[in-house]
């Protein structure tokens, strides 16, 4: 499968052609060009005639449709071989109608599988490459997904708020100290057994992290007091401790050779740009997963969603649809830049402009749907909307975004550029936003779009204070939204709702953060795939899943 060859089939017809030109095209030297050409003219691509003498002009001419035979040698490919195999191919450079025949074909060798070993397996697609397999430096919904699987909490926390027993098989709370007592015989991926040692390494090195250290404050010592229990201590006080030890981030983990080991329904067994695949853990302490491997296999990034369905299952089968929220958009103003951004009268206009045209940004971020009202999903305060005059700006607004929110990027460039505010926009890729967090940023805005992970509440104030968060340097700088993040460790965590619209709103209030969008995330799942059940960041739970026999699904 020849990218050079399909490149230069799209950018050079048949007829008069410069071999410096075509070495530009393939930039490449006119050495190596000339060795393609030649490659190529044996294997019966083409013919390339060089013109001798002034005045003769070297001549192309294409015997064979190369993008059509490529398409129908890649075809069989995607048949024949495994998807990841296949998977790189389609990031040539295919026209559009190619391309769409292709994935069509493609698509239909993700899903569920049994291999010749009678394995179950399940093939789903990644558009970007994991960033870490480590707990304490997960900030990534994609990655924190993977240390869901691979690792566990001493507890969970639900979307309710609700903490189940989990590494802890129960626990006791005093005002000033919790006491885990840790299930025995669970064992680590390497066969070694959880202890109470093992908890407490992981969760001082967390707390003393400088991504963490502001969360994990109110907390004075976390110990081993026997071999199976734990006692974290509080003398100031920490109404979230339970919640707090719930989070991706609180992870028992154990390192071996430099890598972080869990004790997971799932375990890694291979992780590189194409694939990275899941294995099934024998030796759970819970219920083993039904699946015995998840292979996720790398796919260009404009790949839309697919149909999780089984191979007994064809194109057509019956689907149905679940619904798990995917995030919320918001704007962040970097009011402690040295620049029109620091005036709150400039802050209040771009504030109206966004109001004014929020409701447009679905055309230019499909996904989204215009929030009006809070980031807190189900939430409604009735938030006042500046209207200000036009300030005079003596340069343009710098704007800070990245590749997965082009189109909110584009929306919000549209709408102030439309309200007479100059903007230029400032692209950052994917890994660089995520540690692009200090107070030197050289930005006014940030369209930034958040996932919480499960429960709204903590995570709510876990963006606020993680170090990691694009406010978490101004949280220290301002002294009003200081002194609202300090109440929540003095507050039942049942009444912090309240205390997240009174930080909202003074956000919204001094705009210095707008509500933007909110994102769903809908996939379709063919009807014979059973216990299908959201868990972090609006993921399936691969832990459950498990697949009806073909001979029983029509029963």
């Amino acid at each position: 499968m020849d990218q050079q060859l399909l490149k230069m089939w799209h950018a050079v017809p048949s007829g008069a052609a410069k071999k410096q030109d075509l070495a530009e095209i393939l930039q490449l030297s006119l050495k190596q060009t000339s060795r393609l050409l030649q490659k190529w003219s044996v294997e019966g691509w083409l013919t390339f005639t060089a013109g001798k003498g002034r005045g003769n002009v070297s001549k192309l001419e294409w015997l064979k449709d190369v993008e059509k035979c490529l398409e129908e040698e890649l075809m069989k490919i995607i048949e024949q071989e495994s998807v990841e195999v296949s998977s790189k191919y389609l990031l040539l450079d295919w026209s559009m109608e190619s391309k769409m025949r292709l994935v069509d074909k493609f698509r239909m060798n993700f899903g569920y599988v049994q291999d010749t070993s009678d394995a179950d397996k399940l093939i789903v697609p990644k558009k970007n490459p994991l960033l870490t397999r480590h707990p304490l430096e997960a900030a990534d919904i994609y990655s924190a997904n993977m240390i869901a699987n691979v690792f566990n909490r001493l507890v969970s926390v639900d979307s309710k708020g609700n903490v189940e027993p989990e590494l802890a098989h129960s626990w006791e709370m005093s005002d000033t100290t919790l006491v885990l007592y840790l299930r025995k015989d669970v064992k680590f991926h390497d066969g070694s057994t959880l202890s109470a040692e093992d908890a407490a390494k992981c969760l001082n090195r967390l707390r003393l992290h400088s991504h963490f250290q502001e969360l994990w404050q109110p907390i004075t010592s976390v110990k081993a007091i026997a071999p199976l229990v734990l006692e974290i201590s509080f003398p100031a006080g920490c109404s979230y401790c339970l919640q707090m030890i719930g989070m991706i981030n609180s992870s028992i983990f154990k390192e071996l050779s430099g890598e972080g080991i869990g004790t997971g329904p799932f375990c890694f067994e291979g992780d590189g740009l194409s694939k990275t695949t899941l294995r099934a853990f024998n030796d759970y302490f819970r219920e083993r997963p039904l699946l015995d491997a998840v292979e996720f296999i790398q796919v260009p990034k404009d790949f839309d969603s697919i149909i999780y369905r089984s191979t007994s299952q064809d194109a057509s089968c019956d689907t149905f649809i679940v619904e798990s929220d995917s995030g919320v958009g918001m704007v962040i103003f970097n009011a402690f830049r040295d620049s029109p951004i620091q005036r709150k009268e400039v802050r209040d206009y771009i504030h109206f402009a966004i109001a004014k045209h929020r409701h447009r940004i679905e055309a230019h971020y499909p996904r989204a749907k215009a929030n009006h009202q809070s980031i807190l999903i189900g939430e409604y305060p009735d938030y006042p909307i500046p209207r200000p005059p036009r300030p005079e700006l003596d340069r343009p607004l710098i704007i800070k975004t990245t590749d997965y929110l082009e189109g909110a990027t584009a929306w919000l460039k549209e709408a102030l550029e439309e309200e007479g505010i100059p903007v230029e926009i400032q692209r950052l890729s994917f890994k660089e936003k995520l540690n692009d967090n200090g107070l030197d940023q050289q930005a006014d805005l940030f369209v930034h779009g958040e996932v919480f992970e499960m429960n709204q509440s903590f995570s709510f104030y876990h963006f606020f204070r993680n170090g990691y968060s694009p406010l978490a340097a101004h949280c220290k700088t301002d002294s009003t939204l200081s002194n609202l993040l300090n109440r929540h460790a003095h507050t039942p965590f049942s009444e912090w709702t309240r205390l997240n619209l009174e930080l909202e709103k003074y956000l919204v209030e001094s705009s210095l953060l707008i509500p933007l969008y909110y994102e769903k995330r809908q996939i379709p799942f063919s009807a014979d795939l059973m216990n299908i059940s959201i868990s972090h960041f609006g993921y399936v739970d691969f832990s459950k899943l498990w697949v009806r026999p073909s001979n029983l699904s029509n029963r």
